[in-house]
């Protein structure tokens, strides 16, 4: 099904998938840009607001361990008085009347000092006690207060008692207990450790609620400050929540966390202070800190739709300019199809389509060319049958005749004539080979054998000849009379020349790949400016054909062959019939096959034709390649 469902896609037209293709590659990927820079903007913008919750919390924490620790410091400097050391010390004696003034002085210079200070008291170990802003409401003992006894149980540590509630000590001002922090510290004997008396001090809590309210979190966020109890020691005047459950962040000094509290979704970021023991939570809702986060995402959306809209415009137009010239295209080649070669595209485009315009106007003027010659070529192979018709009763004529020559010299005993008949029977038969291009080299050897037969009877003892055939080659085939023009050049030019007897040599061997077919006679030679010019006739005939194409060579090549015909015939034909192999071997075979011609003038000439090994039973790839 996979595979059906994607030949079908294939088989869309380009408009529709250039179109998808331009949407994959502009709108998916802004869409997953927009879902990403979303969450990210998301994740980055709520651990910002996180982080600066936290720094803006531990500020607070900051200032209020701050002020505990002046109360702490207070409790210090009351402590190490000399008159409130005599006091505590006393054993049930009093202070005179001077000296208690002193002391309430001496506190109420504290309170001055300290705005944030409510009160402070000093009770010795016996109940009594001396302030100048605090008083017992009754005359029940002090020690049996419940901040005195958690001052007494903590050593001396300074504690923080909380809001008091249902003490018997007031202040003057008569604050309300949800108004004021108390702290106390037990006053030990520095040499006996044996307790001596307690400092409760007041403070007010509007010092707590004006370093806690001036924090903001968003529109309605706010701060709130528990004790390790739970207790509440600052909330604001409306607060979301009225009391926060310790078991909400269990023994975790700082982090954040969501609740669902009264149907709303309220998000916590605390921090505990480790040297008051509270713990200020940050309290807002979650939509106030999304505010933002969908400001951005709005942007995002604004974007990504603007994107969209250009990449589908930007589709719509590249696959139109891509596929109208190509229907039109389709539609002038339909009409080629159909049979009118009259057609042409007509484009001032420079790409692609345009150059496949211009190819196309070619290949019509090409067909229209090889149409017209194709008309000719059948029109001659009409005349060539008929032609062939007429002379198919010739050779056989011929060759009735020379036997009936051959059998009458040897009724004669003309054996001399019997034998140039014969050979001049062979050389005619393997000449025509029934019109095959490609012979065996074994009849190639015979075909030269019977030319070479004819001339030595005609020569007589100046021509002799040798032939060195590998027995692993005769059975190779070979385009026919080829060596025919090569011994013919190297009887008439190179041993009619020379005196006394000359020698030809005729061989063929293997060498990798190639068949060497070689002809070297012992003959006059050639002079260097003779030789270099048939060398580079051989090289222009080679390439003569290989730089045309098309129909034009055909032209060519034809109009070349006349040419050459009559300007060998107007020369006597020296070298033209090395000139014809090597056009023949190269025209069949490639520029790597030819003839190859060594000459020295006075010595002699060698003349290699080099041949690809066609072997009839196992093919060859030169003719695979072409």
């Amino acid at each position: 099904m996979r595979l059906r469902g994607w030949l079908e896609m294939n088989n869309l037209p380009i408009r529709y998938k250039l179109i998808t293709h331009f949407m994959l590659i502009s709108i998916v990927p802004s869409l997953l840009l927009g879902v990403l820079v979303s969450f990210t903007v998301k994740r980055i913008i709520d651990n910002q607001v996180n982080d600066h919750t936290l720094q803006l919390i531990g500020k607070v924490n900051t200032s209020l361990e701050h002020v505990v620790s002046n109360m702490q410091n207070i409790t210090y400097f009351i402590s190490f008085d000399p008159l409130v050391q005599a006091f505590l010390s006393g054993g049930g004696k009093e202070l005179n009347s001077e000296e208690k003034y002193t002391v309430s002085r001496f506190l109420q210079g504290f309170t001055t000092l300290y705005p944030e200070v409510a009160g402070i008291l000093v009770a010795d170990r016996h109940g009594r006690y001396m302030s100048k802003d605090m008083y017992a409401r009754t005359a029940e003992p002090l020690t049996e207060e419940i901040w005195f006894k958690q001052a007494v149980d903590s050593r001396g540590i300074f504690t923080l008692i909380g809001h008091p509630a249902a003490r018997n000590v007031t202040t003057h001002t008569n604050y309300r207990p949800d108004e004021v922090i108390s702290v106390a510290r037990a006053i030990l004997d520095p040499h006996t450790q044996e307790m001596k008396g307690v400092i409760l001090v007041d403070l007010k809590l509007r010092v707590i609620a004006e370093t806690a309210k001036d924090v903001r979190l968003g529109k309605t966020g706010y701060l709130m400050v528990i004790d390790h109890k739970g207790d509440n020691i600052y909330t604001p005047v409306h607060p979301m929540i009225d009391t926060f459950p310790l078991e909400w962040i269990g023994e975790q000094s700082s982090g954040t966390f969501s609740k669902e509290v009264n149907g709303r979704s309220l998000q916590f970021i605390y921090l505990k202070s480790p040297f008051t023991n509270w713990t200020t939570v940050g309290v807002f809702p979650t939509n106030e800190s999304a505010a933002e986060v969908r400001q951005i995402q709005f942007y995002v959306v604004s974007f990504v739709f603007a994107t969209c809209m250009m990449g589908i415009t930007a589709s719509l137009y590249v696959s139109h300019s891509i596929s109208r010239p190509l229907q039109q295209l389709q539609t002038f080649m339909h009409k080629a199809e159909s049979g009118d070669l009259t057609v042409r595209h007509t484009s001032n485009r420079q790409d692609e389509i345009g150059k496949l315009g211009k190819s196309f106007n070619k290949m019509i003027v090409q067909l229209r060319r090889l149409l017209e010659l194709t008309e000719v070529q059948a029109k001659q192979k009409r005349e060539a049958e008929l032609r062939s018709l007429q002379a198919h009763i010739k050779p056989h004529f011929l060759y009735n005749t020379l036997d009936t020559i051959h059998w009458l010299a040897r009724k004669k005993d003309a054996d001399d004539v019997a034998e140039v008949v014969e050979s001049l029977s062979r050389l005619f038969r393997i000449g025509l080979s029934k019109g095959n291009e490609r012979i065996p080299l074994l009849e190639e050897i015979e075909h030269i054998r019977s030319y070479l037969t004819i001339q030595k009877t005609r020569y007589r003892d100046k021509l002799n000849y040798t032939m060195d055939i590998e027995s692993g080659v005769r059975h190779l085939e070979v385009l026919k009379i080829l060596l025919q023009p090569i011994v013919e050049n190297a009887i008439y030019h190179g041993l009619k020349q020379r005196r006394g007897p000359g020698n030809i040599r005729i061989a063929a061997y293997r060498a990798g790949e190639t068949l060497i077919l070689e002809v070297a006679d012992d003959g006059i030679g050639m002079r260097p400016e003779k030789l270099a010019e048939l060398q580079a006739r051989l090289d222009m005939r080679g390439k003569r054909f290989h730089s045309v194409s098309g129909t034009d060579a055909l032209y060519a090549a034809g109009k070349a062959l006349d040419d050459e015909a009559k300007k060998a015939s107007g020369e006597g034909g020296s070298g033209y019939g090395i000139v014809n192999v090597q056009e023949r071997v190269k025209l069949t075979f490639g520029e790597q096959y030819g003839v190859q011609v060594d000459s020295q003038y006075g010595k002699g000439t060698v003349v290699k034709i080099v041949h690809p090994v066609l072997d009839k039973s196992g093919g060859s790839d030169v003719l695979d390649e072409l």
